[in-house]
């Protein structure tokens, strides 16, 4: 089934034709780790993980690199305040990257270059883009000439002589046009550096992107993402400098940028103390309640950050989490043969199926899969209260069939998976689960025992709390409103 994608390049979408049938190649600019991941570094990796799961549902075999800037001035910064070596920096907050991912069900990829890891690499596409005549050597430092290459601007839509009008520049009489950007950096004190053929130094910031995906994924490929803060400048100089060194045009086939964070719908920063970490979150709220609040819009749209609109996507997944338990609860009733009500709804389902991956196909539309996947959690609930309420045994066939829509539904958007961890602690939900059960148990020696009034009690003293109770043919079940 054909899938399409809107292309920041052509600013229009288009059918996904991989450069090599059934194999699709990721490129995703990773972190600076020189503080804990935020909520805006969450995005772009959870939106690549979902587009990662589906390509590999729709059968294609995926390559998925990452990388890890792990040479920036904010780095060194961090180092020197603390007074400790940049690569420790490095080495914590890359470890801290790891453990708030894997706690957001962002699947491991396939490579996580270092820029450190990699400066041979570099020096050698530094040394191409001198070759070719797109760069120039000035007292150690290595510049790209951006008037050399005729399609600057490509990306971002942006003129030449508009930029330079308009933006805000180091002052350096040594470049050629005040446009130009740093390839490579002569070496400062206090700084890390590595020997190269202009002298000691390190890289500038855009050419390890273009070193490292070249690397593994070759002169071109298929597709390239990140946030759109990173449009112009990285984005925009990685396809010159890629270009530049192989003569290789495009660099990327298909362009893809999520859109920003707000936060109480003001941009995010810390001098206007609304910034947050991944960390920081998750001592409130569960890692699969962020995630499916990141995916519950658009990745192309932007996405509004609150403790409301958390509590919402809490709400909202708690109805998922519903369907899922009720799911549970039929397969546990010996299964009948079909009615008319059944077989219509297996038709249904099927329908529900084909709109959800439809949604997916159309530009990767988290938001509207989700809402068939709400569509179908209501159809389960449904039939559930009505096998209950009639105390028909359910048709197998269409249990299997919801069983397996759902957690195929669930496999996509990465939530609700097996044993996820869906609170904020693991120990407290398994408290509360034997709590819950505790009380259940002593409602229903009070129902035997025809103390009624003690059993009405405990009922509305949990629906004082938000926990509703429902006597089903197979005994009570509760669930939070």
């Amino acid at each position: 089934m054909t899938i399409r994608v809107y292309n920041t390049m052509t600013r229009k979408k288009e059918e996904f034709v991989p450069m090599v049938p059934g194999k699709a190649s990721i490129y995703v600019c990773g972190v600076t780790p020189y503080n804990h991941p935020h909520i805006g570094n969450a995005r772009p990796f959870v939106t690549w993980d979902v587009i990662h799961r589906f390509l590999e549902h729709e059968g294609y075999d995926v390559t998925h690199v990452q990388n890890f800037t792990d040479v920036d001035d904010k780095i060194i910064n961090t180092a020197n305040e603390e007074g400790v070596q940049w690569s420790d920096i490095c080495g914590r907050y890359i470890e801290s990257y790891f453990e708030v991912m894997d706690k957001l069900n962002v699947r491991r990829v396939q490579v996580y270059p270092r820029v450190s890891r990699h400066i041979p690499d570099i020096i050698a596409t530094v040394q191409a883009l001198i070759d070719n005549g797109y760069a120039y050597v000035v007292d150690g430092d290595v510049y790209y000439s951006v008037e050399k290459f005729s399609r600057y601007g490509c990306l971002s839509g942006r003129d030449l002589n508009d930029m330079l009008a308009g933006a805000r520049v180091d002052v350096d009489d040594r470049k050629q046009n005040p446009m130009d950007f740093a390839l490579w950096k002569a070496a400062k004190p206090g700084e890390p550096a590595w020997d190269s053929p202009w002298g000691k130094g390190r890289p500038g910031w855009h050419i390890e992107c273009s070193t490292m995906s070249m690397k593994y994924l070759g002169s071109s490929f298929d597709f390239h993402g990140g946030g759109s803060d990173l449009i112009f400048p990285h984005h925009e100089n990685e396809i010159a400098q890629s270009e530049g060194a192989t003569g290789v045009h495009p660099f990327v086939h298909y362009w893809l940028h999520n859109g920003f964070i707000t936060v109480n719908e003001e941009k995010m920063s810390k001098s206007l103390g609304n910034f947050f970490t991944v960390k920081d979150i998750l001592a409130h709220f569960a890692p699969e309640t962020l995630r499916f609040f990141i995916i519950s819009t658009h990745y192309r749209s932007p996405l509004d950050f609150s403790d409301a609109r958390l509590k919402e996507a809490e709400a909202g997944l708690q109805r998922l989490r519903t369907a899922k338990d009720n799911l549970a609860a039929l397969r546990k009733i010996i299964s009948g043969g079909p009615d008319e009500r059944s077989l219509e709804l297996r038709k249904k389902i099927g329908q529900l199926r084909s709109d959800f991956m439809e949604a997916m196909r159309d530009d990767f539309n988290t938001a509207l899969a989700i809402s068939h996947m709400f569509a179908l959690a209501k159809e389960i609930n449904v039939y559930k209260a009505y096998v209950d309420s009639a105390s028909l045994a359910p048709d197998g066939k269409l249990v299997d069939m919801m069983v397996k829509v759902f957690a195929e539904f669930c496999s996509v958007i990465g939530i609700l998976e097996g044993d996820a961890d869906t609170s904020a602690s693991n120990s407290s939900a398994g408290l509360e689960d034997s709590l819950m059960q505790l009380l259940l148990d002593m409602r229903q020696e009070a129902r035997k025992a025809k103390n009624y009034a003690q059993a009405d009690a405990i009922r509305n003293k949990l629906g004082e709390l938000g926990i509703v109770i429902e006597d089903t043919p197979q005994g009570a079940r509760w669930k939070k409103q």
